[in-house]
């Protein structure tokens, strides 16, 4: 069962305005006040004039001739309010990813954090909940705070509950939701007075009247609500992000729904969005593509490259493989009005020098765009060797993904593919195409010699006889580690034209002979 909390915010224009300094704390009552039917109306206000019995909604002028004591009365603002209360939403995510805004049903200012799993890092949810309770208050942000199992559940009890913080254990989500209004259910106004006019003054009443007549009279809209708040129908939340930086969008009188015209869009985007990266020395390394049907459903698409980028080209190119590899799954229906273009990761990318640039690409940079392209084509992550700190061949390098996405990680095993030959010129041997993650046992080893390469073993159960073998090379064991003998290496060929790589695992001693490994296979 999900675990919600709700915080409602109370009159938030009002505590906006105060932690902006732009009214004076000094305990005059302070209302706020926007154009609306008949005048000015009050659209918040402060403890000090609620006391009086001022409430929203009410005429201004209505108020000015009925208390005669100091009233302090500021303009509405709702962009100012709208953009603090979206960095309230992104402060909020410190305690879990999925922050939620109230939306027009709640008629009130608030969030929704989604805290299932997340609870036990601050020590339980009590704690959580008093955590972000003091947070507030600190802040100089009135809340009432609220956690149950949905969202109906604790916006019903952080509005209308008793206290100014809640904490409602798992599956006792009913019993608390009893006791509450009506008006907790979030249905309309006129659906609550009916209600009570009905003598169902409770959630308790309504949860218990027969559900056929509530239909027949109020719709389906009262028994959504209801089962929302009592946890028997999924109410899903759709978590707000952090806003775009780079971005670009384009619209089409006439849909579109084919492959070239969308590449041909992204492409003129991302030569808009190029130039703003640029002035701040950045390259993409991650796109989300949203593409918006005639009938409200959006595709999107996550790109990722290797290495940072602002080559529309390349983009475009990659978006390219990956629709060709999608086809028919891309599923335009009745077509695409709007194409957006959002930058999702970032990383930095210096200037280069634009002009006499008259030879080939860069290697790194053709080998970034190999990888990005296989990826696209195949959909699955390329691979590539991470050096480490060891000679010891199985301790020498680690397989890691060419470039990890930031939403998605995913564990590959898979053979050691080596990308690279070693240098002749620094006194190390050839390398094995493959390389296994550990030496295969070879067995019934004879060789001329006792420190000799061997002429003839078995190995995967089968026999094979050597032709011809280069080595041996010496691999001393890792000094820093207490155990470890020295290894031959040793590159035979069989006389079916298979090459492998071998070694013998210290010298042969009398009541010891030397064990021999398969390593690695050559092309």
């Amino acid at each position: 069962m999900p675990r919600i909390v709700s915080i409602c915010l109370t009159d938030w224009p009002v505590a906006r305005l105060m932690r902006a300094g732009a009214a004076p704390d000094d305990g005059v009552p302070l209302v706020i006040a926007a154009a609306g039917a008949g005048g000015l109306r009050l659209t918040a206000v402060n403890p000090a004039a609620a006391a009086l019995g001022l409430r929203r909604g009410e005429p201004l002028g209505r108020v000015r001739a009925r208390i005669s004591t100091p009233l302090h009365v500021h303009p509405a603002d709702p962009a100012a309010d709208a953009a603090a209360f979206a960095r309230l939403c992104l402060w909020a995510q410190r305690y879990t990813p999925c922050v939620v805004p109230f939306g027009p049903a709640e008629a009130c200012d608030g969030l929704y954090l989604d805290v299932t799993g997340a609870a036990h890092l601050l020590g339980g949810e009590a704690d959580l909940v008093a955590d972000l309770a003091a947070r507030l208050a600190r802040s100089g942000i009135p809340a009432r705070i609220a956690l149950a199992d949905t969202p109906g559940a604790a916006f019903a009890l952080a509005r209308y509950g008793r206290g100014e913080t809640m904490c409602v254990p798992s599956e006792r989500t009913e019993q608390a939701l009893r006791p509450l209004p009506v008006e907790a259910l979030r249905c309309e106004p006129a659906v609550a007075v009916a209600l009570k006019r009905l003598g169902l003054r409770r959630i308790g009443a309504v949860l218990d009247a027969p559900r056929p007549p509530l239909a027949r009279r109020f719709g389906t809209a009262l028994l959504v609500r209801l089962d929302q708040a009592a946890g028997r129908r999924p109410e899903p939340l759709v978590p707000v992000t952090e806003p775009v930086r780079y971005g670009a969008a384009r619209g089409f009188l006439d849909p579109i729904g084919s492959q070239e015209i969308i590449v041909a869009t992204v492409r003129r985007l991302m030569a808009e969005i190029a130039p703003r990266l640029e002035a701040d020395g950045l390259g993409a390394r991650g796109f989300r593509l949203s593409l918006h049907r005639v009938d409200d459903v959006v595709r999107a698409l996550d790109l990722g490259l290797s290495e940072p980028s602002r080559s529309p080209d390349h983009v475009a190119r990659l978006l390219q493989l990956r629709l060709e590899r999608l086809g028919s799954g891309l599923d335009a229906g009745f077509g695409f009005e709007t194409v957006r273009l959002d930058v999702s990761a970032t990383g930095p990318m210096p200037g280069r020098q634009a002009t006499l640039a008259t030879g080939p690409a860069p290697q790194d940079d053709r080998t970034a765009g190999l990888a990005d392209a296989l990826r696209q084509r195949f959909g699955r992550p390329v691979i590539r060797l991470s050096p480490r700190a060891s000679h010891v061949p199985e301790r020498a390098d680690r397989i890691a993904p060419w470039h990890t996405e930031p939403w998605r990680t995913e564990p590959w095993r898979i053979e050691r593919v080596v990308l690279h030959w070693p240098d002749p010129d620094a006194g190390i041997g050839p390398r094995p195409l493959v390389l296994f993650d550990r030496g295969e046992a070879a067995e019934d080893v004879i060789a001329l010699v006792p420190e000799g390469p061997p002429r003839r073993f078995r190995w995967r159960s089968r026999l094979h006889r050597i032709a011809h073998s280069e080595g041996p090379e010496r691999i001393e064991p890792e000094w820093w580690r207490e155990s470890g003998v020295p290894r031959d290496y040793y590159v035979v060929e069989c006389e079916s034209g298979r090459r492998l790589w071998l070694y013998r695992d210290g010298p042969n001693l009398a009541d010891r002979p030397a064990a021999w490994f398969v390593h690695g296979l050559f092309a």
